[in-house]
């Protein structure tokens, strides 16, 4: 026998049995289909051989020790610098990492990149929060205040990459004096990669930054960068110059928190949340965290704990707080961006265990707050999440003839975001929808729903404007009243006849008028049908928002 089978190829081999034992001889048999068998050897184990072993393993045994030293000196970190950290009120990056994390879930990456025997500035890693695995980085204000390097870059983009690749959300804990100077282009250059990657994982995993310190020049831009961004108050910092620098350019004497506090920020609309300590700005983070998907391939969580079906009060309609508490399960919401331009009030929430972001408009509406509500819808889309538009506005404000411009842009901006987005949009008017407020978030273009509440006006100008174009010759022509009695005599009947909520009913411009005492109930059975909703935009490169 050759042996090769009738085909000519050789059969396979069986390996039958494996004959390990310390000391004597070592090998395998292999049997082949027709019986045929081989004997593979190998060398008897001889006392050299265990010699050997035990040199290996104390070999072993002394690196590990030579690394575990290196660790130590590189990620223990200067005990006065810890000390200053701790007495300026802050906690330290790692103190930070395991508030934030499950307790025992952290597990550290790139640990030993350094320079110059000190680590990079930043601490970098994986774990769960609220059992979920989350990426974060933490800064290090201990070493160099933080400052962004190559060393750092370098720790930060890999974990990005890592985020990306898995589709999980971000957390940065900021912290840093800005750039290491003493790097030059090579810093700069660093920043602009981190800025890269953050932007191209826009929309694709969730990215919260929680600003614990000073965060001053190309940190502050990480800030806008994130989906989310909160700011400890005394501690967090937002700026584009410190106050060092502010002083030799201009001569300028501030105090940090009077230039880029977390009030200061917040008023500004730099920052989504504030916290009144770093405890709870850690805690707001793992709060906007559970309301949001791990990325946009997945839904966010449905977690039951409210009847569907309850009734809520009876609410003037001007009352957001009352009205959104009343619509939300267990009365909960985290409301965003609460200091900028409130004539838009934008909040988070679960209504009927779905996570769903709320806009609400009313009164008089500038431009910051059209942009203000734009922001926040492409937020919400971008991780599938429903909008629901609460509107009782008269409209838009333009505070002088040189702000049309910034009007005109901010308008198109809230109907670009409105129209373009594709998760599910309800609407209820609660008072007045006056204007491009309507057309934008209640119109039948964009909203799947639109619901209204009795004695709700929809108009394309206040009832008051329409008189003063529509009956300007009967308020001349009545005699009988008196130029605003007639004024109010004709705008009732322009709301009677034209605005109501009952002609736009019977026009097709809102799906129902409904019980106001039903909405949260008409809502959750809206959210329900639209859950399994598919839409999407024509394929482009991407789209073009007036900016």
């Amino acid at each position: 026998m050759n042996g090769f089978g009738a085909n000519g190829k050789k059969p396979p081999k069986i390996r039958e049995k494996i004959v390990m034992r310390a000391g004597k001889q070592e090998g395998y048999e292999e049997t082949n289909e027709w019986g045929a068998s081989w004997t593979f050897a190998s060398l008897p184990l001889t006392k050299d051989h265990y010699r050997m072993e035990g040199r290996t393993e104390m070999h072993n045994s002394q690196d590990l020790q030579k690394v575990l030293e290196i660790r130590d000196a590189i990620l223990g970190g200067n005990e006065k610098r810890l000390k200053e950290q701790r007495e300026a009120g802050k906690l330290t990056a790692r103190e930070r990492v395991e508030k934030l994390a499950d307790a025992g879930s952290f597990v550290e990456l790139f640990a030993l990149v350094s320079q110059n025997e000190e680590g990079a500035g930043v601490i970098t890693g994986y774990a769960t929060i609220e059992e979920r695995p989350v990426y974060l980085f933490a800064q290090d204000f201990t070493v160099h205040g933080g400052a962004m390097g190559k060393a750092q870059a370098v720790k930060i983009l890999k974990l990005l990459d890592m985020a990306l690749k898995t589709g999980a959300p971000v957390v940065a804990l900021l912290d840093s004096a800005g750039v290491r100077i003493d790097e030059g282009a090579a810093a700069m250059s660093a920043y602009s990669e981190i800025y890269q990657k953050l932007a191209r994982m826009s929309g694709v995993c969730p990215i919260v930054s929680v600003v614990l310190g000073p965060c001053i020049g190309g940190a502050a831009l990480l800030t806008q960068l994130a989906d989310v961004s909160i700011v400890a108050e005394k501690v967090g910092e937002v700026m584009v110059f410190g106050p060092q620098v502010l002083a030799a350019m201009n001569g300028l004497d501030v105090k940090p928190q009077e230039l880029g506090g977390a009030k200061v920020a917040a008023g500004m609309g730099a920052c989504a949340l504030t916290a009144a300590t770093e405890d709870e700005a850690l805690l707001k983070a793992k709060q906007v965290l559970a309301l949001l998907p791990s990325s946009n391939l997945e839904d966010s969580e449905i977690i039951d704990s409210d009847d569907m079906s309850r009734l809520i009060p009876a609410i003037d309609a001007a009352d957001v707080d009352a009205l959104v508490a009343a619509l939300m399960d267990g009365g909960a919401s985290i409301e965003l961006y609460a200091a900028y331009e409130p004539s838009v009030r934008v909040f988070m929430g679960r209504m009927g265990g779905h996570s769903v972001g709320v806009v609400a408009a009313s009164g008089k509406l500038t431009a910051g707050a059209l942009q203000k509500a734009a922001r926040f819808v492409r937020f919400m889309d971008c991780f599938g999440i429903a909008v629901i538009s609460l509107l009782d506005t008269c409209g838009v404000t333009v505070d002088s003839v040189n702000a049309q411009g910034w009007l005109f842009k901010a308008q198109s901006q809230l109907l670009f975001a409105y129209a373009e987005a594709t998760a599910p949009k309800l609407a209820v008017v609660t008072g007045d929808a006056i204007g491009q407020a309507y057309v934008a978030m209640g119109g039948k273009a964009n909203a799947d729903i639109t619901y209204a509440w009795p004695g709700a006006v929809i108009s394309a100008l206040t009832p008051e404007a329409a008189v003063a174009v529509l009956y300007a010759d009967q308020v001349k022509a009545d005699k009988d009243l008196s130029v605003e009695e007639a004024r109010a005599k004709y705008a009732g009947e322009y709301v009677e006849k034209v605005a109501g909520a009952v002609n736009a009913a019977k026009d097709g411009m809102v799906d129902d008028i409904i019980d106001p005492a039903k909405t949260r109930a008409m809502l959750i059975s809206a959210l329900e049908m639209l859950g399994s909703k598919r839409d999407s935009n024509p394929p482009k490169k991407h789209d073009n928002l007036p900016m």
